[in-house]
C-alpha cells in the first residue's frame, strides 16, 4: 500500500491539472510573523507596556508569559504555530521532490539529514553539544528537536497514507496519547488527574534518558502530540494545494479551525467547569474523559486548540496576501520567514550581540527618553539589526535551510 500511495502522490505532483505549486507568500509571511515574537517582538512589547504605565494594558504581559501548567496564553501559540506551518509545507515540498524525480530513498535520506541537523542545532541552543558527560547520561531536548521529530513522523504519514488514513492516524495519536496519560497506572497517578511527574510520559522519559534539568519532561511520548500538530498543518497544505477555489479553501481552513477549537475546548473540560460554576453538570467534573490543555506535555487538547488558532491565522494571511494580493505590509515578515531557522539560531545564540550593535547608535537617546522608554527602543533596534541581516540574505536570494 505504501508503494501505491507514493506512486499516486507522484502522479498528482506531475499531473497537468496540479503542477508543482508556487511558493505560498502567505506561509512565509505567517512564519515570519510567528518568528518575530521569538526574535524580540515579545521583549519589545513587554518593555513598551511597562514604560507606558497603563493599567488597562497590563493584560498584555500576562499573555506573553507561558502558562505554568494548565491553560493557554497567546505566547503558548508561537511554538505550535511554527510546527503547524512545517506541516503545511510538507505536501508542497514532497510533491516537488517527487515531480523532480527524487526516489523515496533519497527523500528518506533528506528527512533523516534534516532531523539530524535540527537536533544538532537544538543542542547548540541548549549548550549541550560539547558537554556530554558519560558518567551522568542525560539527553537534553529543545524546541528544534521536537520540531524535527514532529516533522519526521508527519512526513512519513503523508508519504505512505492516503488522506483518509492520515486522518485516522492523527486521531489515533491524539486519542492514544490521552489514554496513555489518563489510564496507565504508576507512582502518584490518579485516573483522570494530570500532574507533573505522575504520568506515563514522564516515567518513560525518565526511565530511558533520565531527568532533564532536574525535572521530568515526557517529550518521548509527547512526540504523538507534536506529530499531531504537524499533521494538522499537513491537512491545511493539502487543501491549499488542491484545485479547489479560493473560497472553498478559505471555507475549509475556517471550518477546520473552528472545529479544532471547539473540540479542544470541550475535551479539555473547560466547558464543564463553566457549567459547574453555575451549579449545572457538577457530576461531570470527575469524569476521566477530560484532558486539560497543558503545553508542557503537549496534550491532545493543546494540539487541537493551538491547531484551531493556527488554521484561522493561516486563513487570514492567505486571504489578505494570496487572494487579495495585499502584500506590502507583510514584507518585513516575509523577510524573516524566508530564513526563519537562521533567524531563530541567530537570536538564541546572539541576541545580546544584536542589542549591543543597536546601542552603538541608540545609546545617546537614553538621557532624553529615560531608562523605561529606552528599553523598547533598544529591543526594537536589536531586532532591526537582525532584520537587516535577514533582508541582505533575502535581497541576494540566499535562503538557509535546515
Amino acid at each position: 500500500m505504501a508503494e501505491h500511495s507514493a506512486d499516486r502522490l507522484e502522479e498528482r505532483a506531475r499531473s497537468p491539472e496540479n503542477p508543482t505549486s508556487p511558493r505560498l507568500v502567505s506561509l512565509d509571511a505567517l512564519r515570519g510573523f510567528d518568528m518575530w515574537w521569538i526574535i524580540g517582538g515579545d521583549l519589545l512589547l513587554r518593555s513598551f507596556v511597562k514604560a507606558s504605565g497603563r493599567e488597562s494594558w497590563q493584560w498584555i504581559p500576562d499573555q506573553l508569559t507561558h502558562v505554568p501548567w494548565e491553560g493557554f496564553h497567546f505566547i503558548d501559540l508561537i511554538f505550535p504555530l511554527f510546527l503547524f506551518m512545517i506541516g503545511v509545507a510538507i505536501p508542497f515540498s514532497m510533491a516537488k521532490r517527487l515531480a523532480l524525480g527524487s526516489s523515496r530513498t533519497r527523500i528518506y535520506g533528506h528527512l533523516l539529514l534534516r532531523v539530524a541537523i535540527l537536533t544538532v542545532l537544538g543542542m547548540m541552543v541548549n549548550g549541550s553539544l560539547l558537554t556530554y558527560d558519560p558518567r551522568q547520561f542525560e539527553l537534553s531536548y529543545s524546541v528544534l528537536q521536537m520540531l524535527a521529530l514532529g516533522y519526521l513522523v508527519a512526513s512519513l504519514l503523508f508519504l505512505h497514507l492516503r488522506l483518509r488514513w492520515q486522518v485516522v492516524a492523527t486521531a489515533a495519536m491524539l486519542i492514544g496519547y490521552w489514554a496513555l496519560l489518563a489510564f496507565v497506572p504508576g507512582p502518584g497517578h490518579e485516573i483522570g488527574k494530570f500532574r507533573e511527574g505522575c504520568n506515563a510520559g514522564d516515567w518513560i522519559t525518565e526511565f530511558l534518558v533520565g531527568k532533564w534539568r532536574g525535572y521530568q519532561v515526557g517529550w518521548i511520548v509527547g512526540v504523538l502530540g507534536h506529530a499531531s500538530t504537524a499533521m494538522l498543518g499537513v491537512f491545511a497544505g493539502q487543501l491549499l494545494r488542491s484545485p479547489q477555489s479560493d473560497v472553498r479553501k478559505l471555507g475549509g481552513l475556517a471550518a477546520l479551525g473552528l472545529s479544532c477549537l471547539a473540540l479542544g475546548y470541550v475535551w479539555s473540560g473547560w466547558f464543564v467547569q463553566h457549567l459547574a460554576a453555575t451549579g449545572l453538570a457538577t457530576s461531570l467534573i470527575d469524569w476521566p474523559i477530560w484532558f486539560p490543555i497543558i503545553k508542557d506535555r503537549w496534550t491532545s487538547t493543546f494540539a487541537l486548540y493551538a491547531g484551531g488558532w493556527s488554521y484561522l491565522l493561516l486563513a487570514l494571511f492567505y486571504l489578505i496576501i494570496d487572494v487579495w494580493k495585499i502584500r506590502r505590509w507583510a514584507f518585513p515578515f516575509i523577510v524573516i520567514g524566508s530564513n526563519s531557522i537562521f533567524a531563530y539560531m541567530c537570536w538564541q545564540l546572539g541576541s545580546g550581540v544584536f542589542r549591543s550593535a543597536a546601542e552603538v547608535f541608540l545609546r545617546g537617546l537614553e538621557p532624553y527618553v529615560g531608562p523605561a522608554w529606552y528599553e523598547p527602543i533598544a529591543w526594537a533596534g536589536a531586532t532591526g539589526v537582525l532584520w537587516l541581516l535577514l533582508w541582505y540574505l533575502y535581497r541576494n536570494k540566499t535562503f538557509i535551510r535546515a
